[in-house]
Formats: structure tokens, sequence, C-alpha cells
């Protein structure tokens, strides 16, 4: 189970001032966390306040580590640090203390999103976007680093930082400059960067390339222009991922709204990325600032951030359920949850070859609001078709298809693709988040709230016919247990 005990580094005996008062504001404010019904339940999430981006996703030393940015003292933005947490099967997660922390001393407010890696000399290095007073997010921020002992857990600020600052650029001016991502390639170390050029040389959103001048990773030349959006009107890019997926490489990015991705080709030697096609990774801007990890597996696991829920609950925000990503044959991306999630599944039902014509069909008390469900429909030629969770008596949530377009919870998405032959719903339900694959190659991410209580389940079709070929139910089981007296345990 989730935990904060932390046996590694217990709180008292963690020297770090800023992060034990850090760490005892969060521990004040998980009671009122945990009293919210609508608080996820088998999402990452850490023990209580705000949360946004994930951070520096690595595998090491036989565990999976993950970071993110956390405001520890309110369920709001703000006070950027980073959170920490690791697993053995990116399932279940043990929180560790937090890891980075604004530097006042130094004139730091902020600890932006940035990327884990290890160097040439086998030292971990955290690098971050630091933002201050006279290191302005808008247009001076700095590239900083923090190394961190073999473990991950305590970290220092780099005595060289700052690493990258924008005198890199010569007379170019970079505005909105942030979010570091680091790849490999046939023994190269290079960084990603995303901004926005000024306005005398186009304006454009950009992602910027950099390569790595020594082992240590603290020397850095500034390689160019990695990729130009092709929306003269984008503020800026922020958390760009760049990694090679089977034969073909992925640039991911989050553009102040949905996330897109282009799949195409990077010559080492030009070092020019050719994009060949694009789409998005999730329809809804709910579904945001995304990092990606390769397992010890080879898996390309995906997370992101969910964001959109009310504040004053004493929690804010939690990751997606991690997604293996693959390449489709057509270029584009694929999207399965993590199959993982068969470790917390409980009591499941089954149900094939419905009949639907004008009609429904109603499944009665399939579970609260911890859901896994699957949907095939095929033979489609109704109008509407989908399914619908509620409360008996009460109001729920749909998630169906009509007339080309996907409705979730009220809102109307359209569809790069929907064969009406066979359309596959694999749904996550967890309290207030909704997560809806659809044919493994379009999702959906958003919030909703439940009332508590047990959910009945109706699948329609509406003017035509459809037929239901496997209906699959599986109650969720949480990957949580009680923060508070964990906590109370370990003073």
């Amino acid at each position: 189970m989730l935990n904060y005990s932390i046996k590694e580094a217990r709180m008292e005996n963690y020297k770090n001032p800023a992060i034990a008062r850090a760490m005892q504001s969060v521990q004040a404010a998980i009671p009122r966390a945990e009293a919210d019904f609508s608080r996820p339940v088998y999402h990452f999430r850490p023990p209580a306040q705000w949360m946004n981006d994930p951070n520096g996703p690595i595998c090491h030393n036989g565990y999976y580590h993950l970071f993110y940015q956390h405001n520890p003292y309110g369920d709001g933005w703000g006070h950027t640090h980073w959170g920490h947490a690791r697993s053995k099967d990116l399932v279940y997660w043990e929180h560790l203390p937090i890891a980075l922390w604004p530097s006042e001393e130094k004139g730091e407010e902020h600890c932006f999103s940035g990327c884990t890696v290890i160097n040439g000399k086998g030292q971990p290095m955290i690098f971050y976007t630091s933002i201050g007073p006279k290191r302005r997010a808008y247009d001076s921020a700095q590239q900083w680093a923090a190394l961190g002992e073999p473990d991950l857990i305590r970290w220092e600020k780099h005595p060289a930082n700052p690493i990258l600052t924008e005198r890199l650029h010569g007379k170019v001016k970079i505005y909105d400059w942030r979010d570091p991502f680091i790849f490999r390639k046939q023994d190269r170390t290079f960084m990603v960067l995303g901004g926005k050029l000024e306005k005398e040389r186009g304006g454009d959103a950009v992602v910027l390339l950099y390569e790595a001048e020594n082992e240590e990773l603290t020397c850095w030349k500034y390689q160019g222009i990695l990729f130009r959006h092709p929306d003269k009107k984008l503020r800026s890019i922020e958390c760009p991922n760049f990694f090679k997926l089977g034969d073909r490489w992925v640039l991911m990015l989050s553009p102040y709204g949905p996330v897109q991705y282009f799949v195409g080709t990077f010559d080492l030697k030009s070092l020019k990325f050719e994009p060949e096609s694009e789409g998005l990774v999730d329809y809804s801007a709910n579904f945001y600032a995304t990092n990606v990890l390769f397992d010890q597996k080879g898996r390309c696991i995906l997370f992101g951030w969910v964001r959109g829920f009310e504040k004053g609950r004493g929690w804010n925000g939690c990751l997606s359920f991690p997604r293996v990503l693959s390449i489709s044959s057509d270029g584009q991306l694929v999207q399965k949850p993590l199959p993982e999630i068969e470790k917390i599944r409980g009591a499941h039902s089954r149900t094939s070859d419905i009949f639907l014509a004008n009609t429904s069909h109603v499944l009665k008390d399939v579970g609260g609001g911890e859901l896994e469900i699957m949907a095939e429909f095929e033979k489609v030629e109704a109008k509407a078709f989908g399914l619908r969770l509620h409360h008996p008596g009460g109001n729920g949530i749909t998630v169906a298809c009509k007339n080309g377009m996907l409705e979730v919870a009220g809102r109307i998405f359209p569809l790069r693709l929907l064969d009406k032959q066979m359309v596959r719903f694999h749904i996550l339900l967890d309290r207030s988040v909704l997560e809806v694959y659809i044919n493994e190659s379009e999702v959906i991410t958003t919030t909703v709230y439940l009332a508590p209580g047990n959910l009945d389940m109706e699948i329609f079709a509406n003017k035509g016919r459809a037929k239901v070929k496997a209906l699959e139910v599986w109650k969720i089981k949480p990957i949580w247990s009680k923060q508070g007296k964990m906590l109370a345990e370990q003073q």
C-alpha cells in the first residue's frame, strides 16, 4: 500500500528544515483530504495538498521513481516543490520525502518541471527550471540541477548552478523557456526545452535542442530549433517529451490546451526532426503535462497530470493511470491502460450478446465509484449508442457515440476514427476521475462528481440497432491506506 513512513529517511531525522516544514504542512492537511469522497483511490496522488506535472520518472536500482510538481502549503498552485514516490510495479506507490524545495537564500521561489537522469559519472541528477524574482518565468528563467544520493531520496542543489542560461542562445531571445527533458542516442546526450521566439524572429512556439559537452552534464551547447509549431497563435510550448518508440520518434508537447503528439524521423547528423503524422494524446485539456518512462520490460509508459478539481478539499490533482504507448502502422499513437491494473481488480461480472434496437438494458448495482469497464459494440446501425452510469433514479455519467461524435459526461468531442462495425470502450472510473479509451486510438480524460453509493449501468441504442458483443465490469480496489494513521505511527 502507499505510505508516507519512509524508513530510509524518517521525518524527524531529515535534517533539511525547508523539507521538514513542507512535509509537516502536508501531514496537517491529510485528515481534510481523506474526508473528501471525491478523492481518487487508485490513481496516484500526493498524501495531501496540490500536485501538477509528473516529473523525472526513472527506473533505478529496482524501483520506479516518480517526481511531481507539488505545493505542500495549500490545495492551489504555488510554492512549487518536487514531491517524490517510488514503486516496484507502477501500481502501488510509496511516498518519499519531498525531493526539491525552493532555495530562497538563492533567490528561488519555484522549482518548475524537469527530468531525472544518471550522468556519465554515475551520479543521479535532476534538471529543472528555476524561477525567482530575478528569474522570471516569462523572460529570464534558468535551468538548474540537483545531485542525488544513490537511493534518490536526498538531493542537494548543484554547485555549478545555473547549468543553462539564456546566454546559450546568443542574440536570440526565448520567452517561457522551461521544462528540460533529456534523451540519449548513440552515446550522445541531448536536452529539449519548450519556449517561444521573440516577435522579431516570428514569435513561433518552439522546441529547442541542446547537447551535453561533458559527462557531468554541466556544460551544454545550443543546437538550434528542433520543432516550430505550425499554429502561429500558440502562446508557447510546455513539457516537451522527445523519445524513440519503435522505429519512429515521438514529440509530445503541452500547448496550454490538449496535449499533442507528432510522429516522424530524427536524423542524428543534421539533428532534424521531420514530422510525418500528428494527433491528440487526449482530447480533453483536463489531461496535461506528460512525461514518459521506459520500464524494465522495454515498454514506454506515459504519465499525465489530471486537473480541473475544486479547491478547498485539502487535495487537488492526480495522475492519469499509467498508459502503455505504441505506434500503429499508419503512424498514430496507440494507448492502453497499464495491464498491471489486474492487480487491483476485484469482483468481476461479464455479459455478452445483448441485442438492442431503440431500447436499453439495465444492469443493477455494478459497483460504487471505482470501476473498470470494457464494452464492445458491433454491427452498429444506431444513431446513438453507449452506456450510462447512474444512481437509481438519479443523474449520472453518459459515455456514448452520437453521429460520429463522442459524449463523455456531458461534453462533446470529435473523433478521428470510428469503425461502426466494432467500437470498444475501455473506461476507468475513480470517483472524480474518468478516463475513456475508444478503440485504443482516442482517449478522453475528464473530471466528474458522483455521490457516494452503488451505481446501475444502462447500455442503450437509439434510432437503430446495435449488438453488445461483450460487457465486462470490475470493481477496483484502492491502493491507498489511511495516511494520517501511518504518519502518526512514525512520530
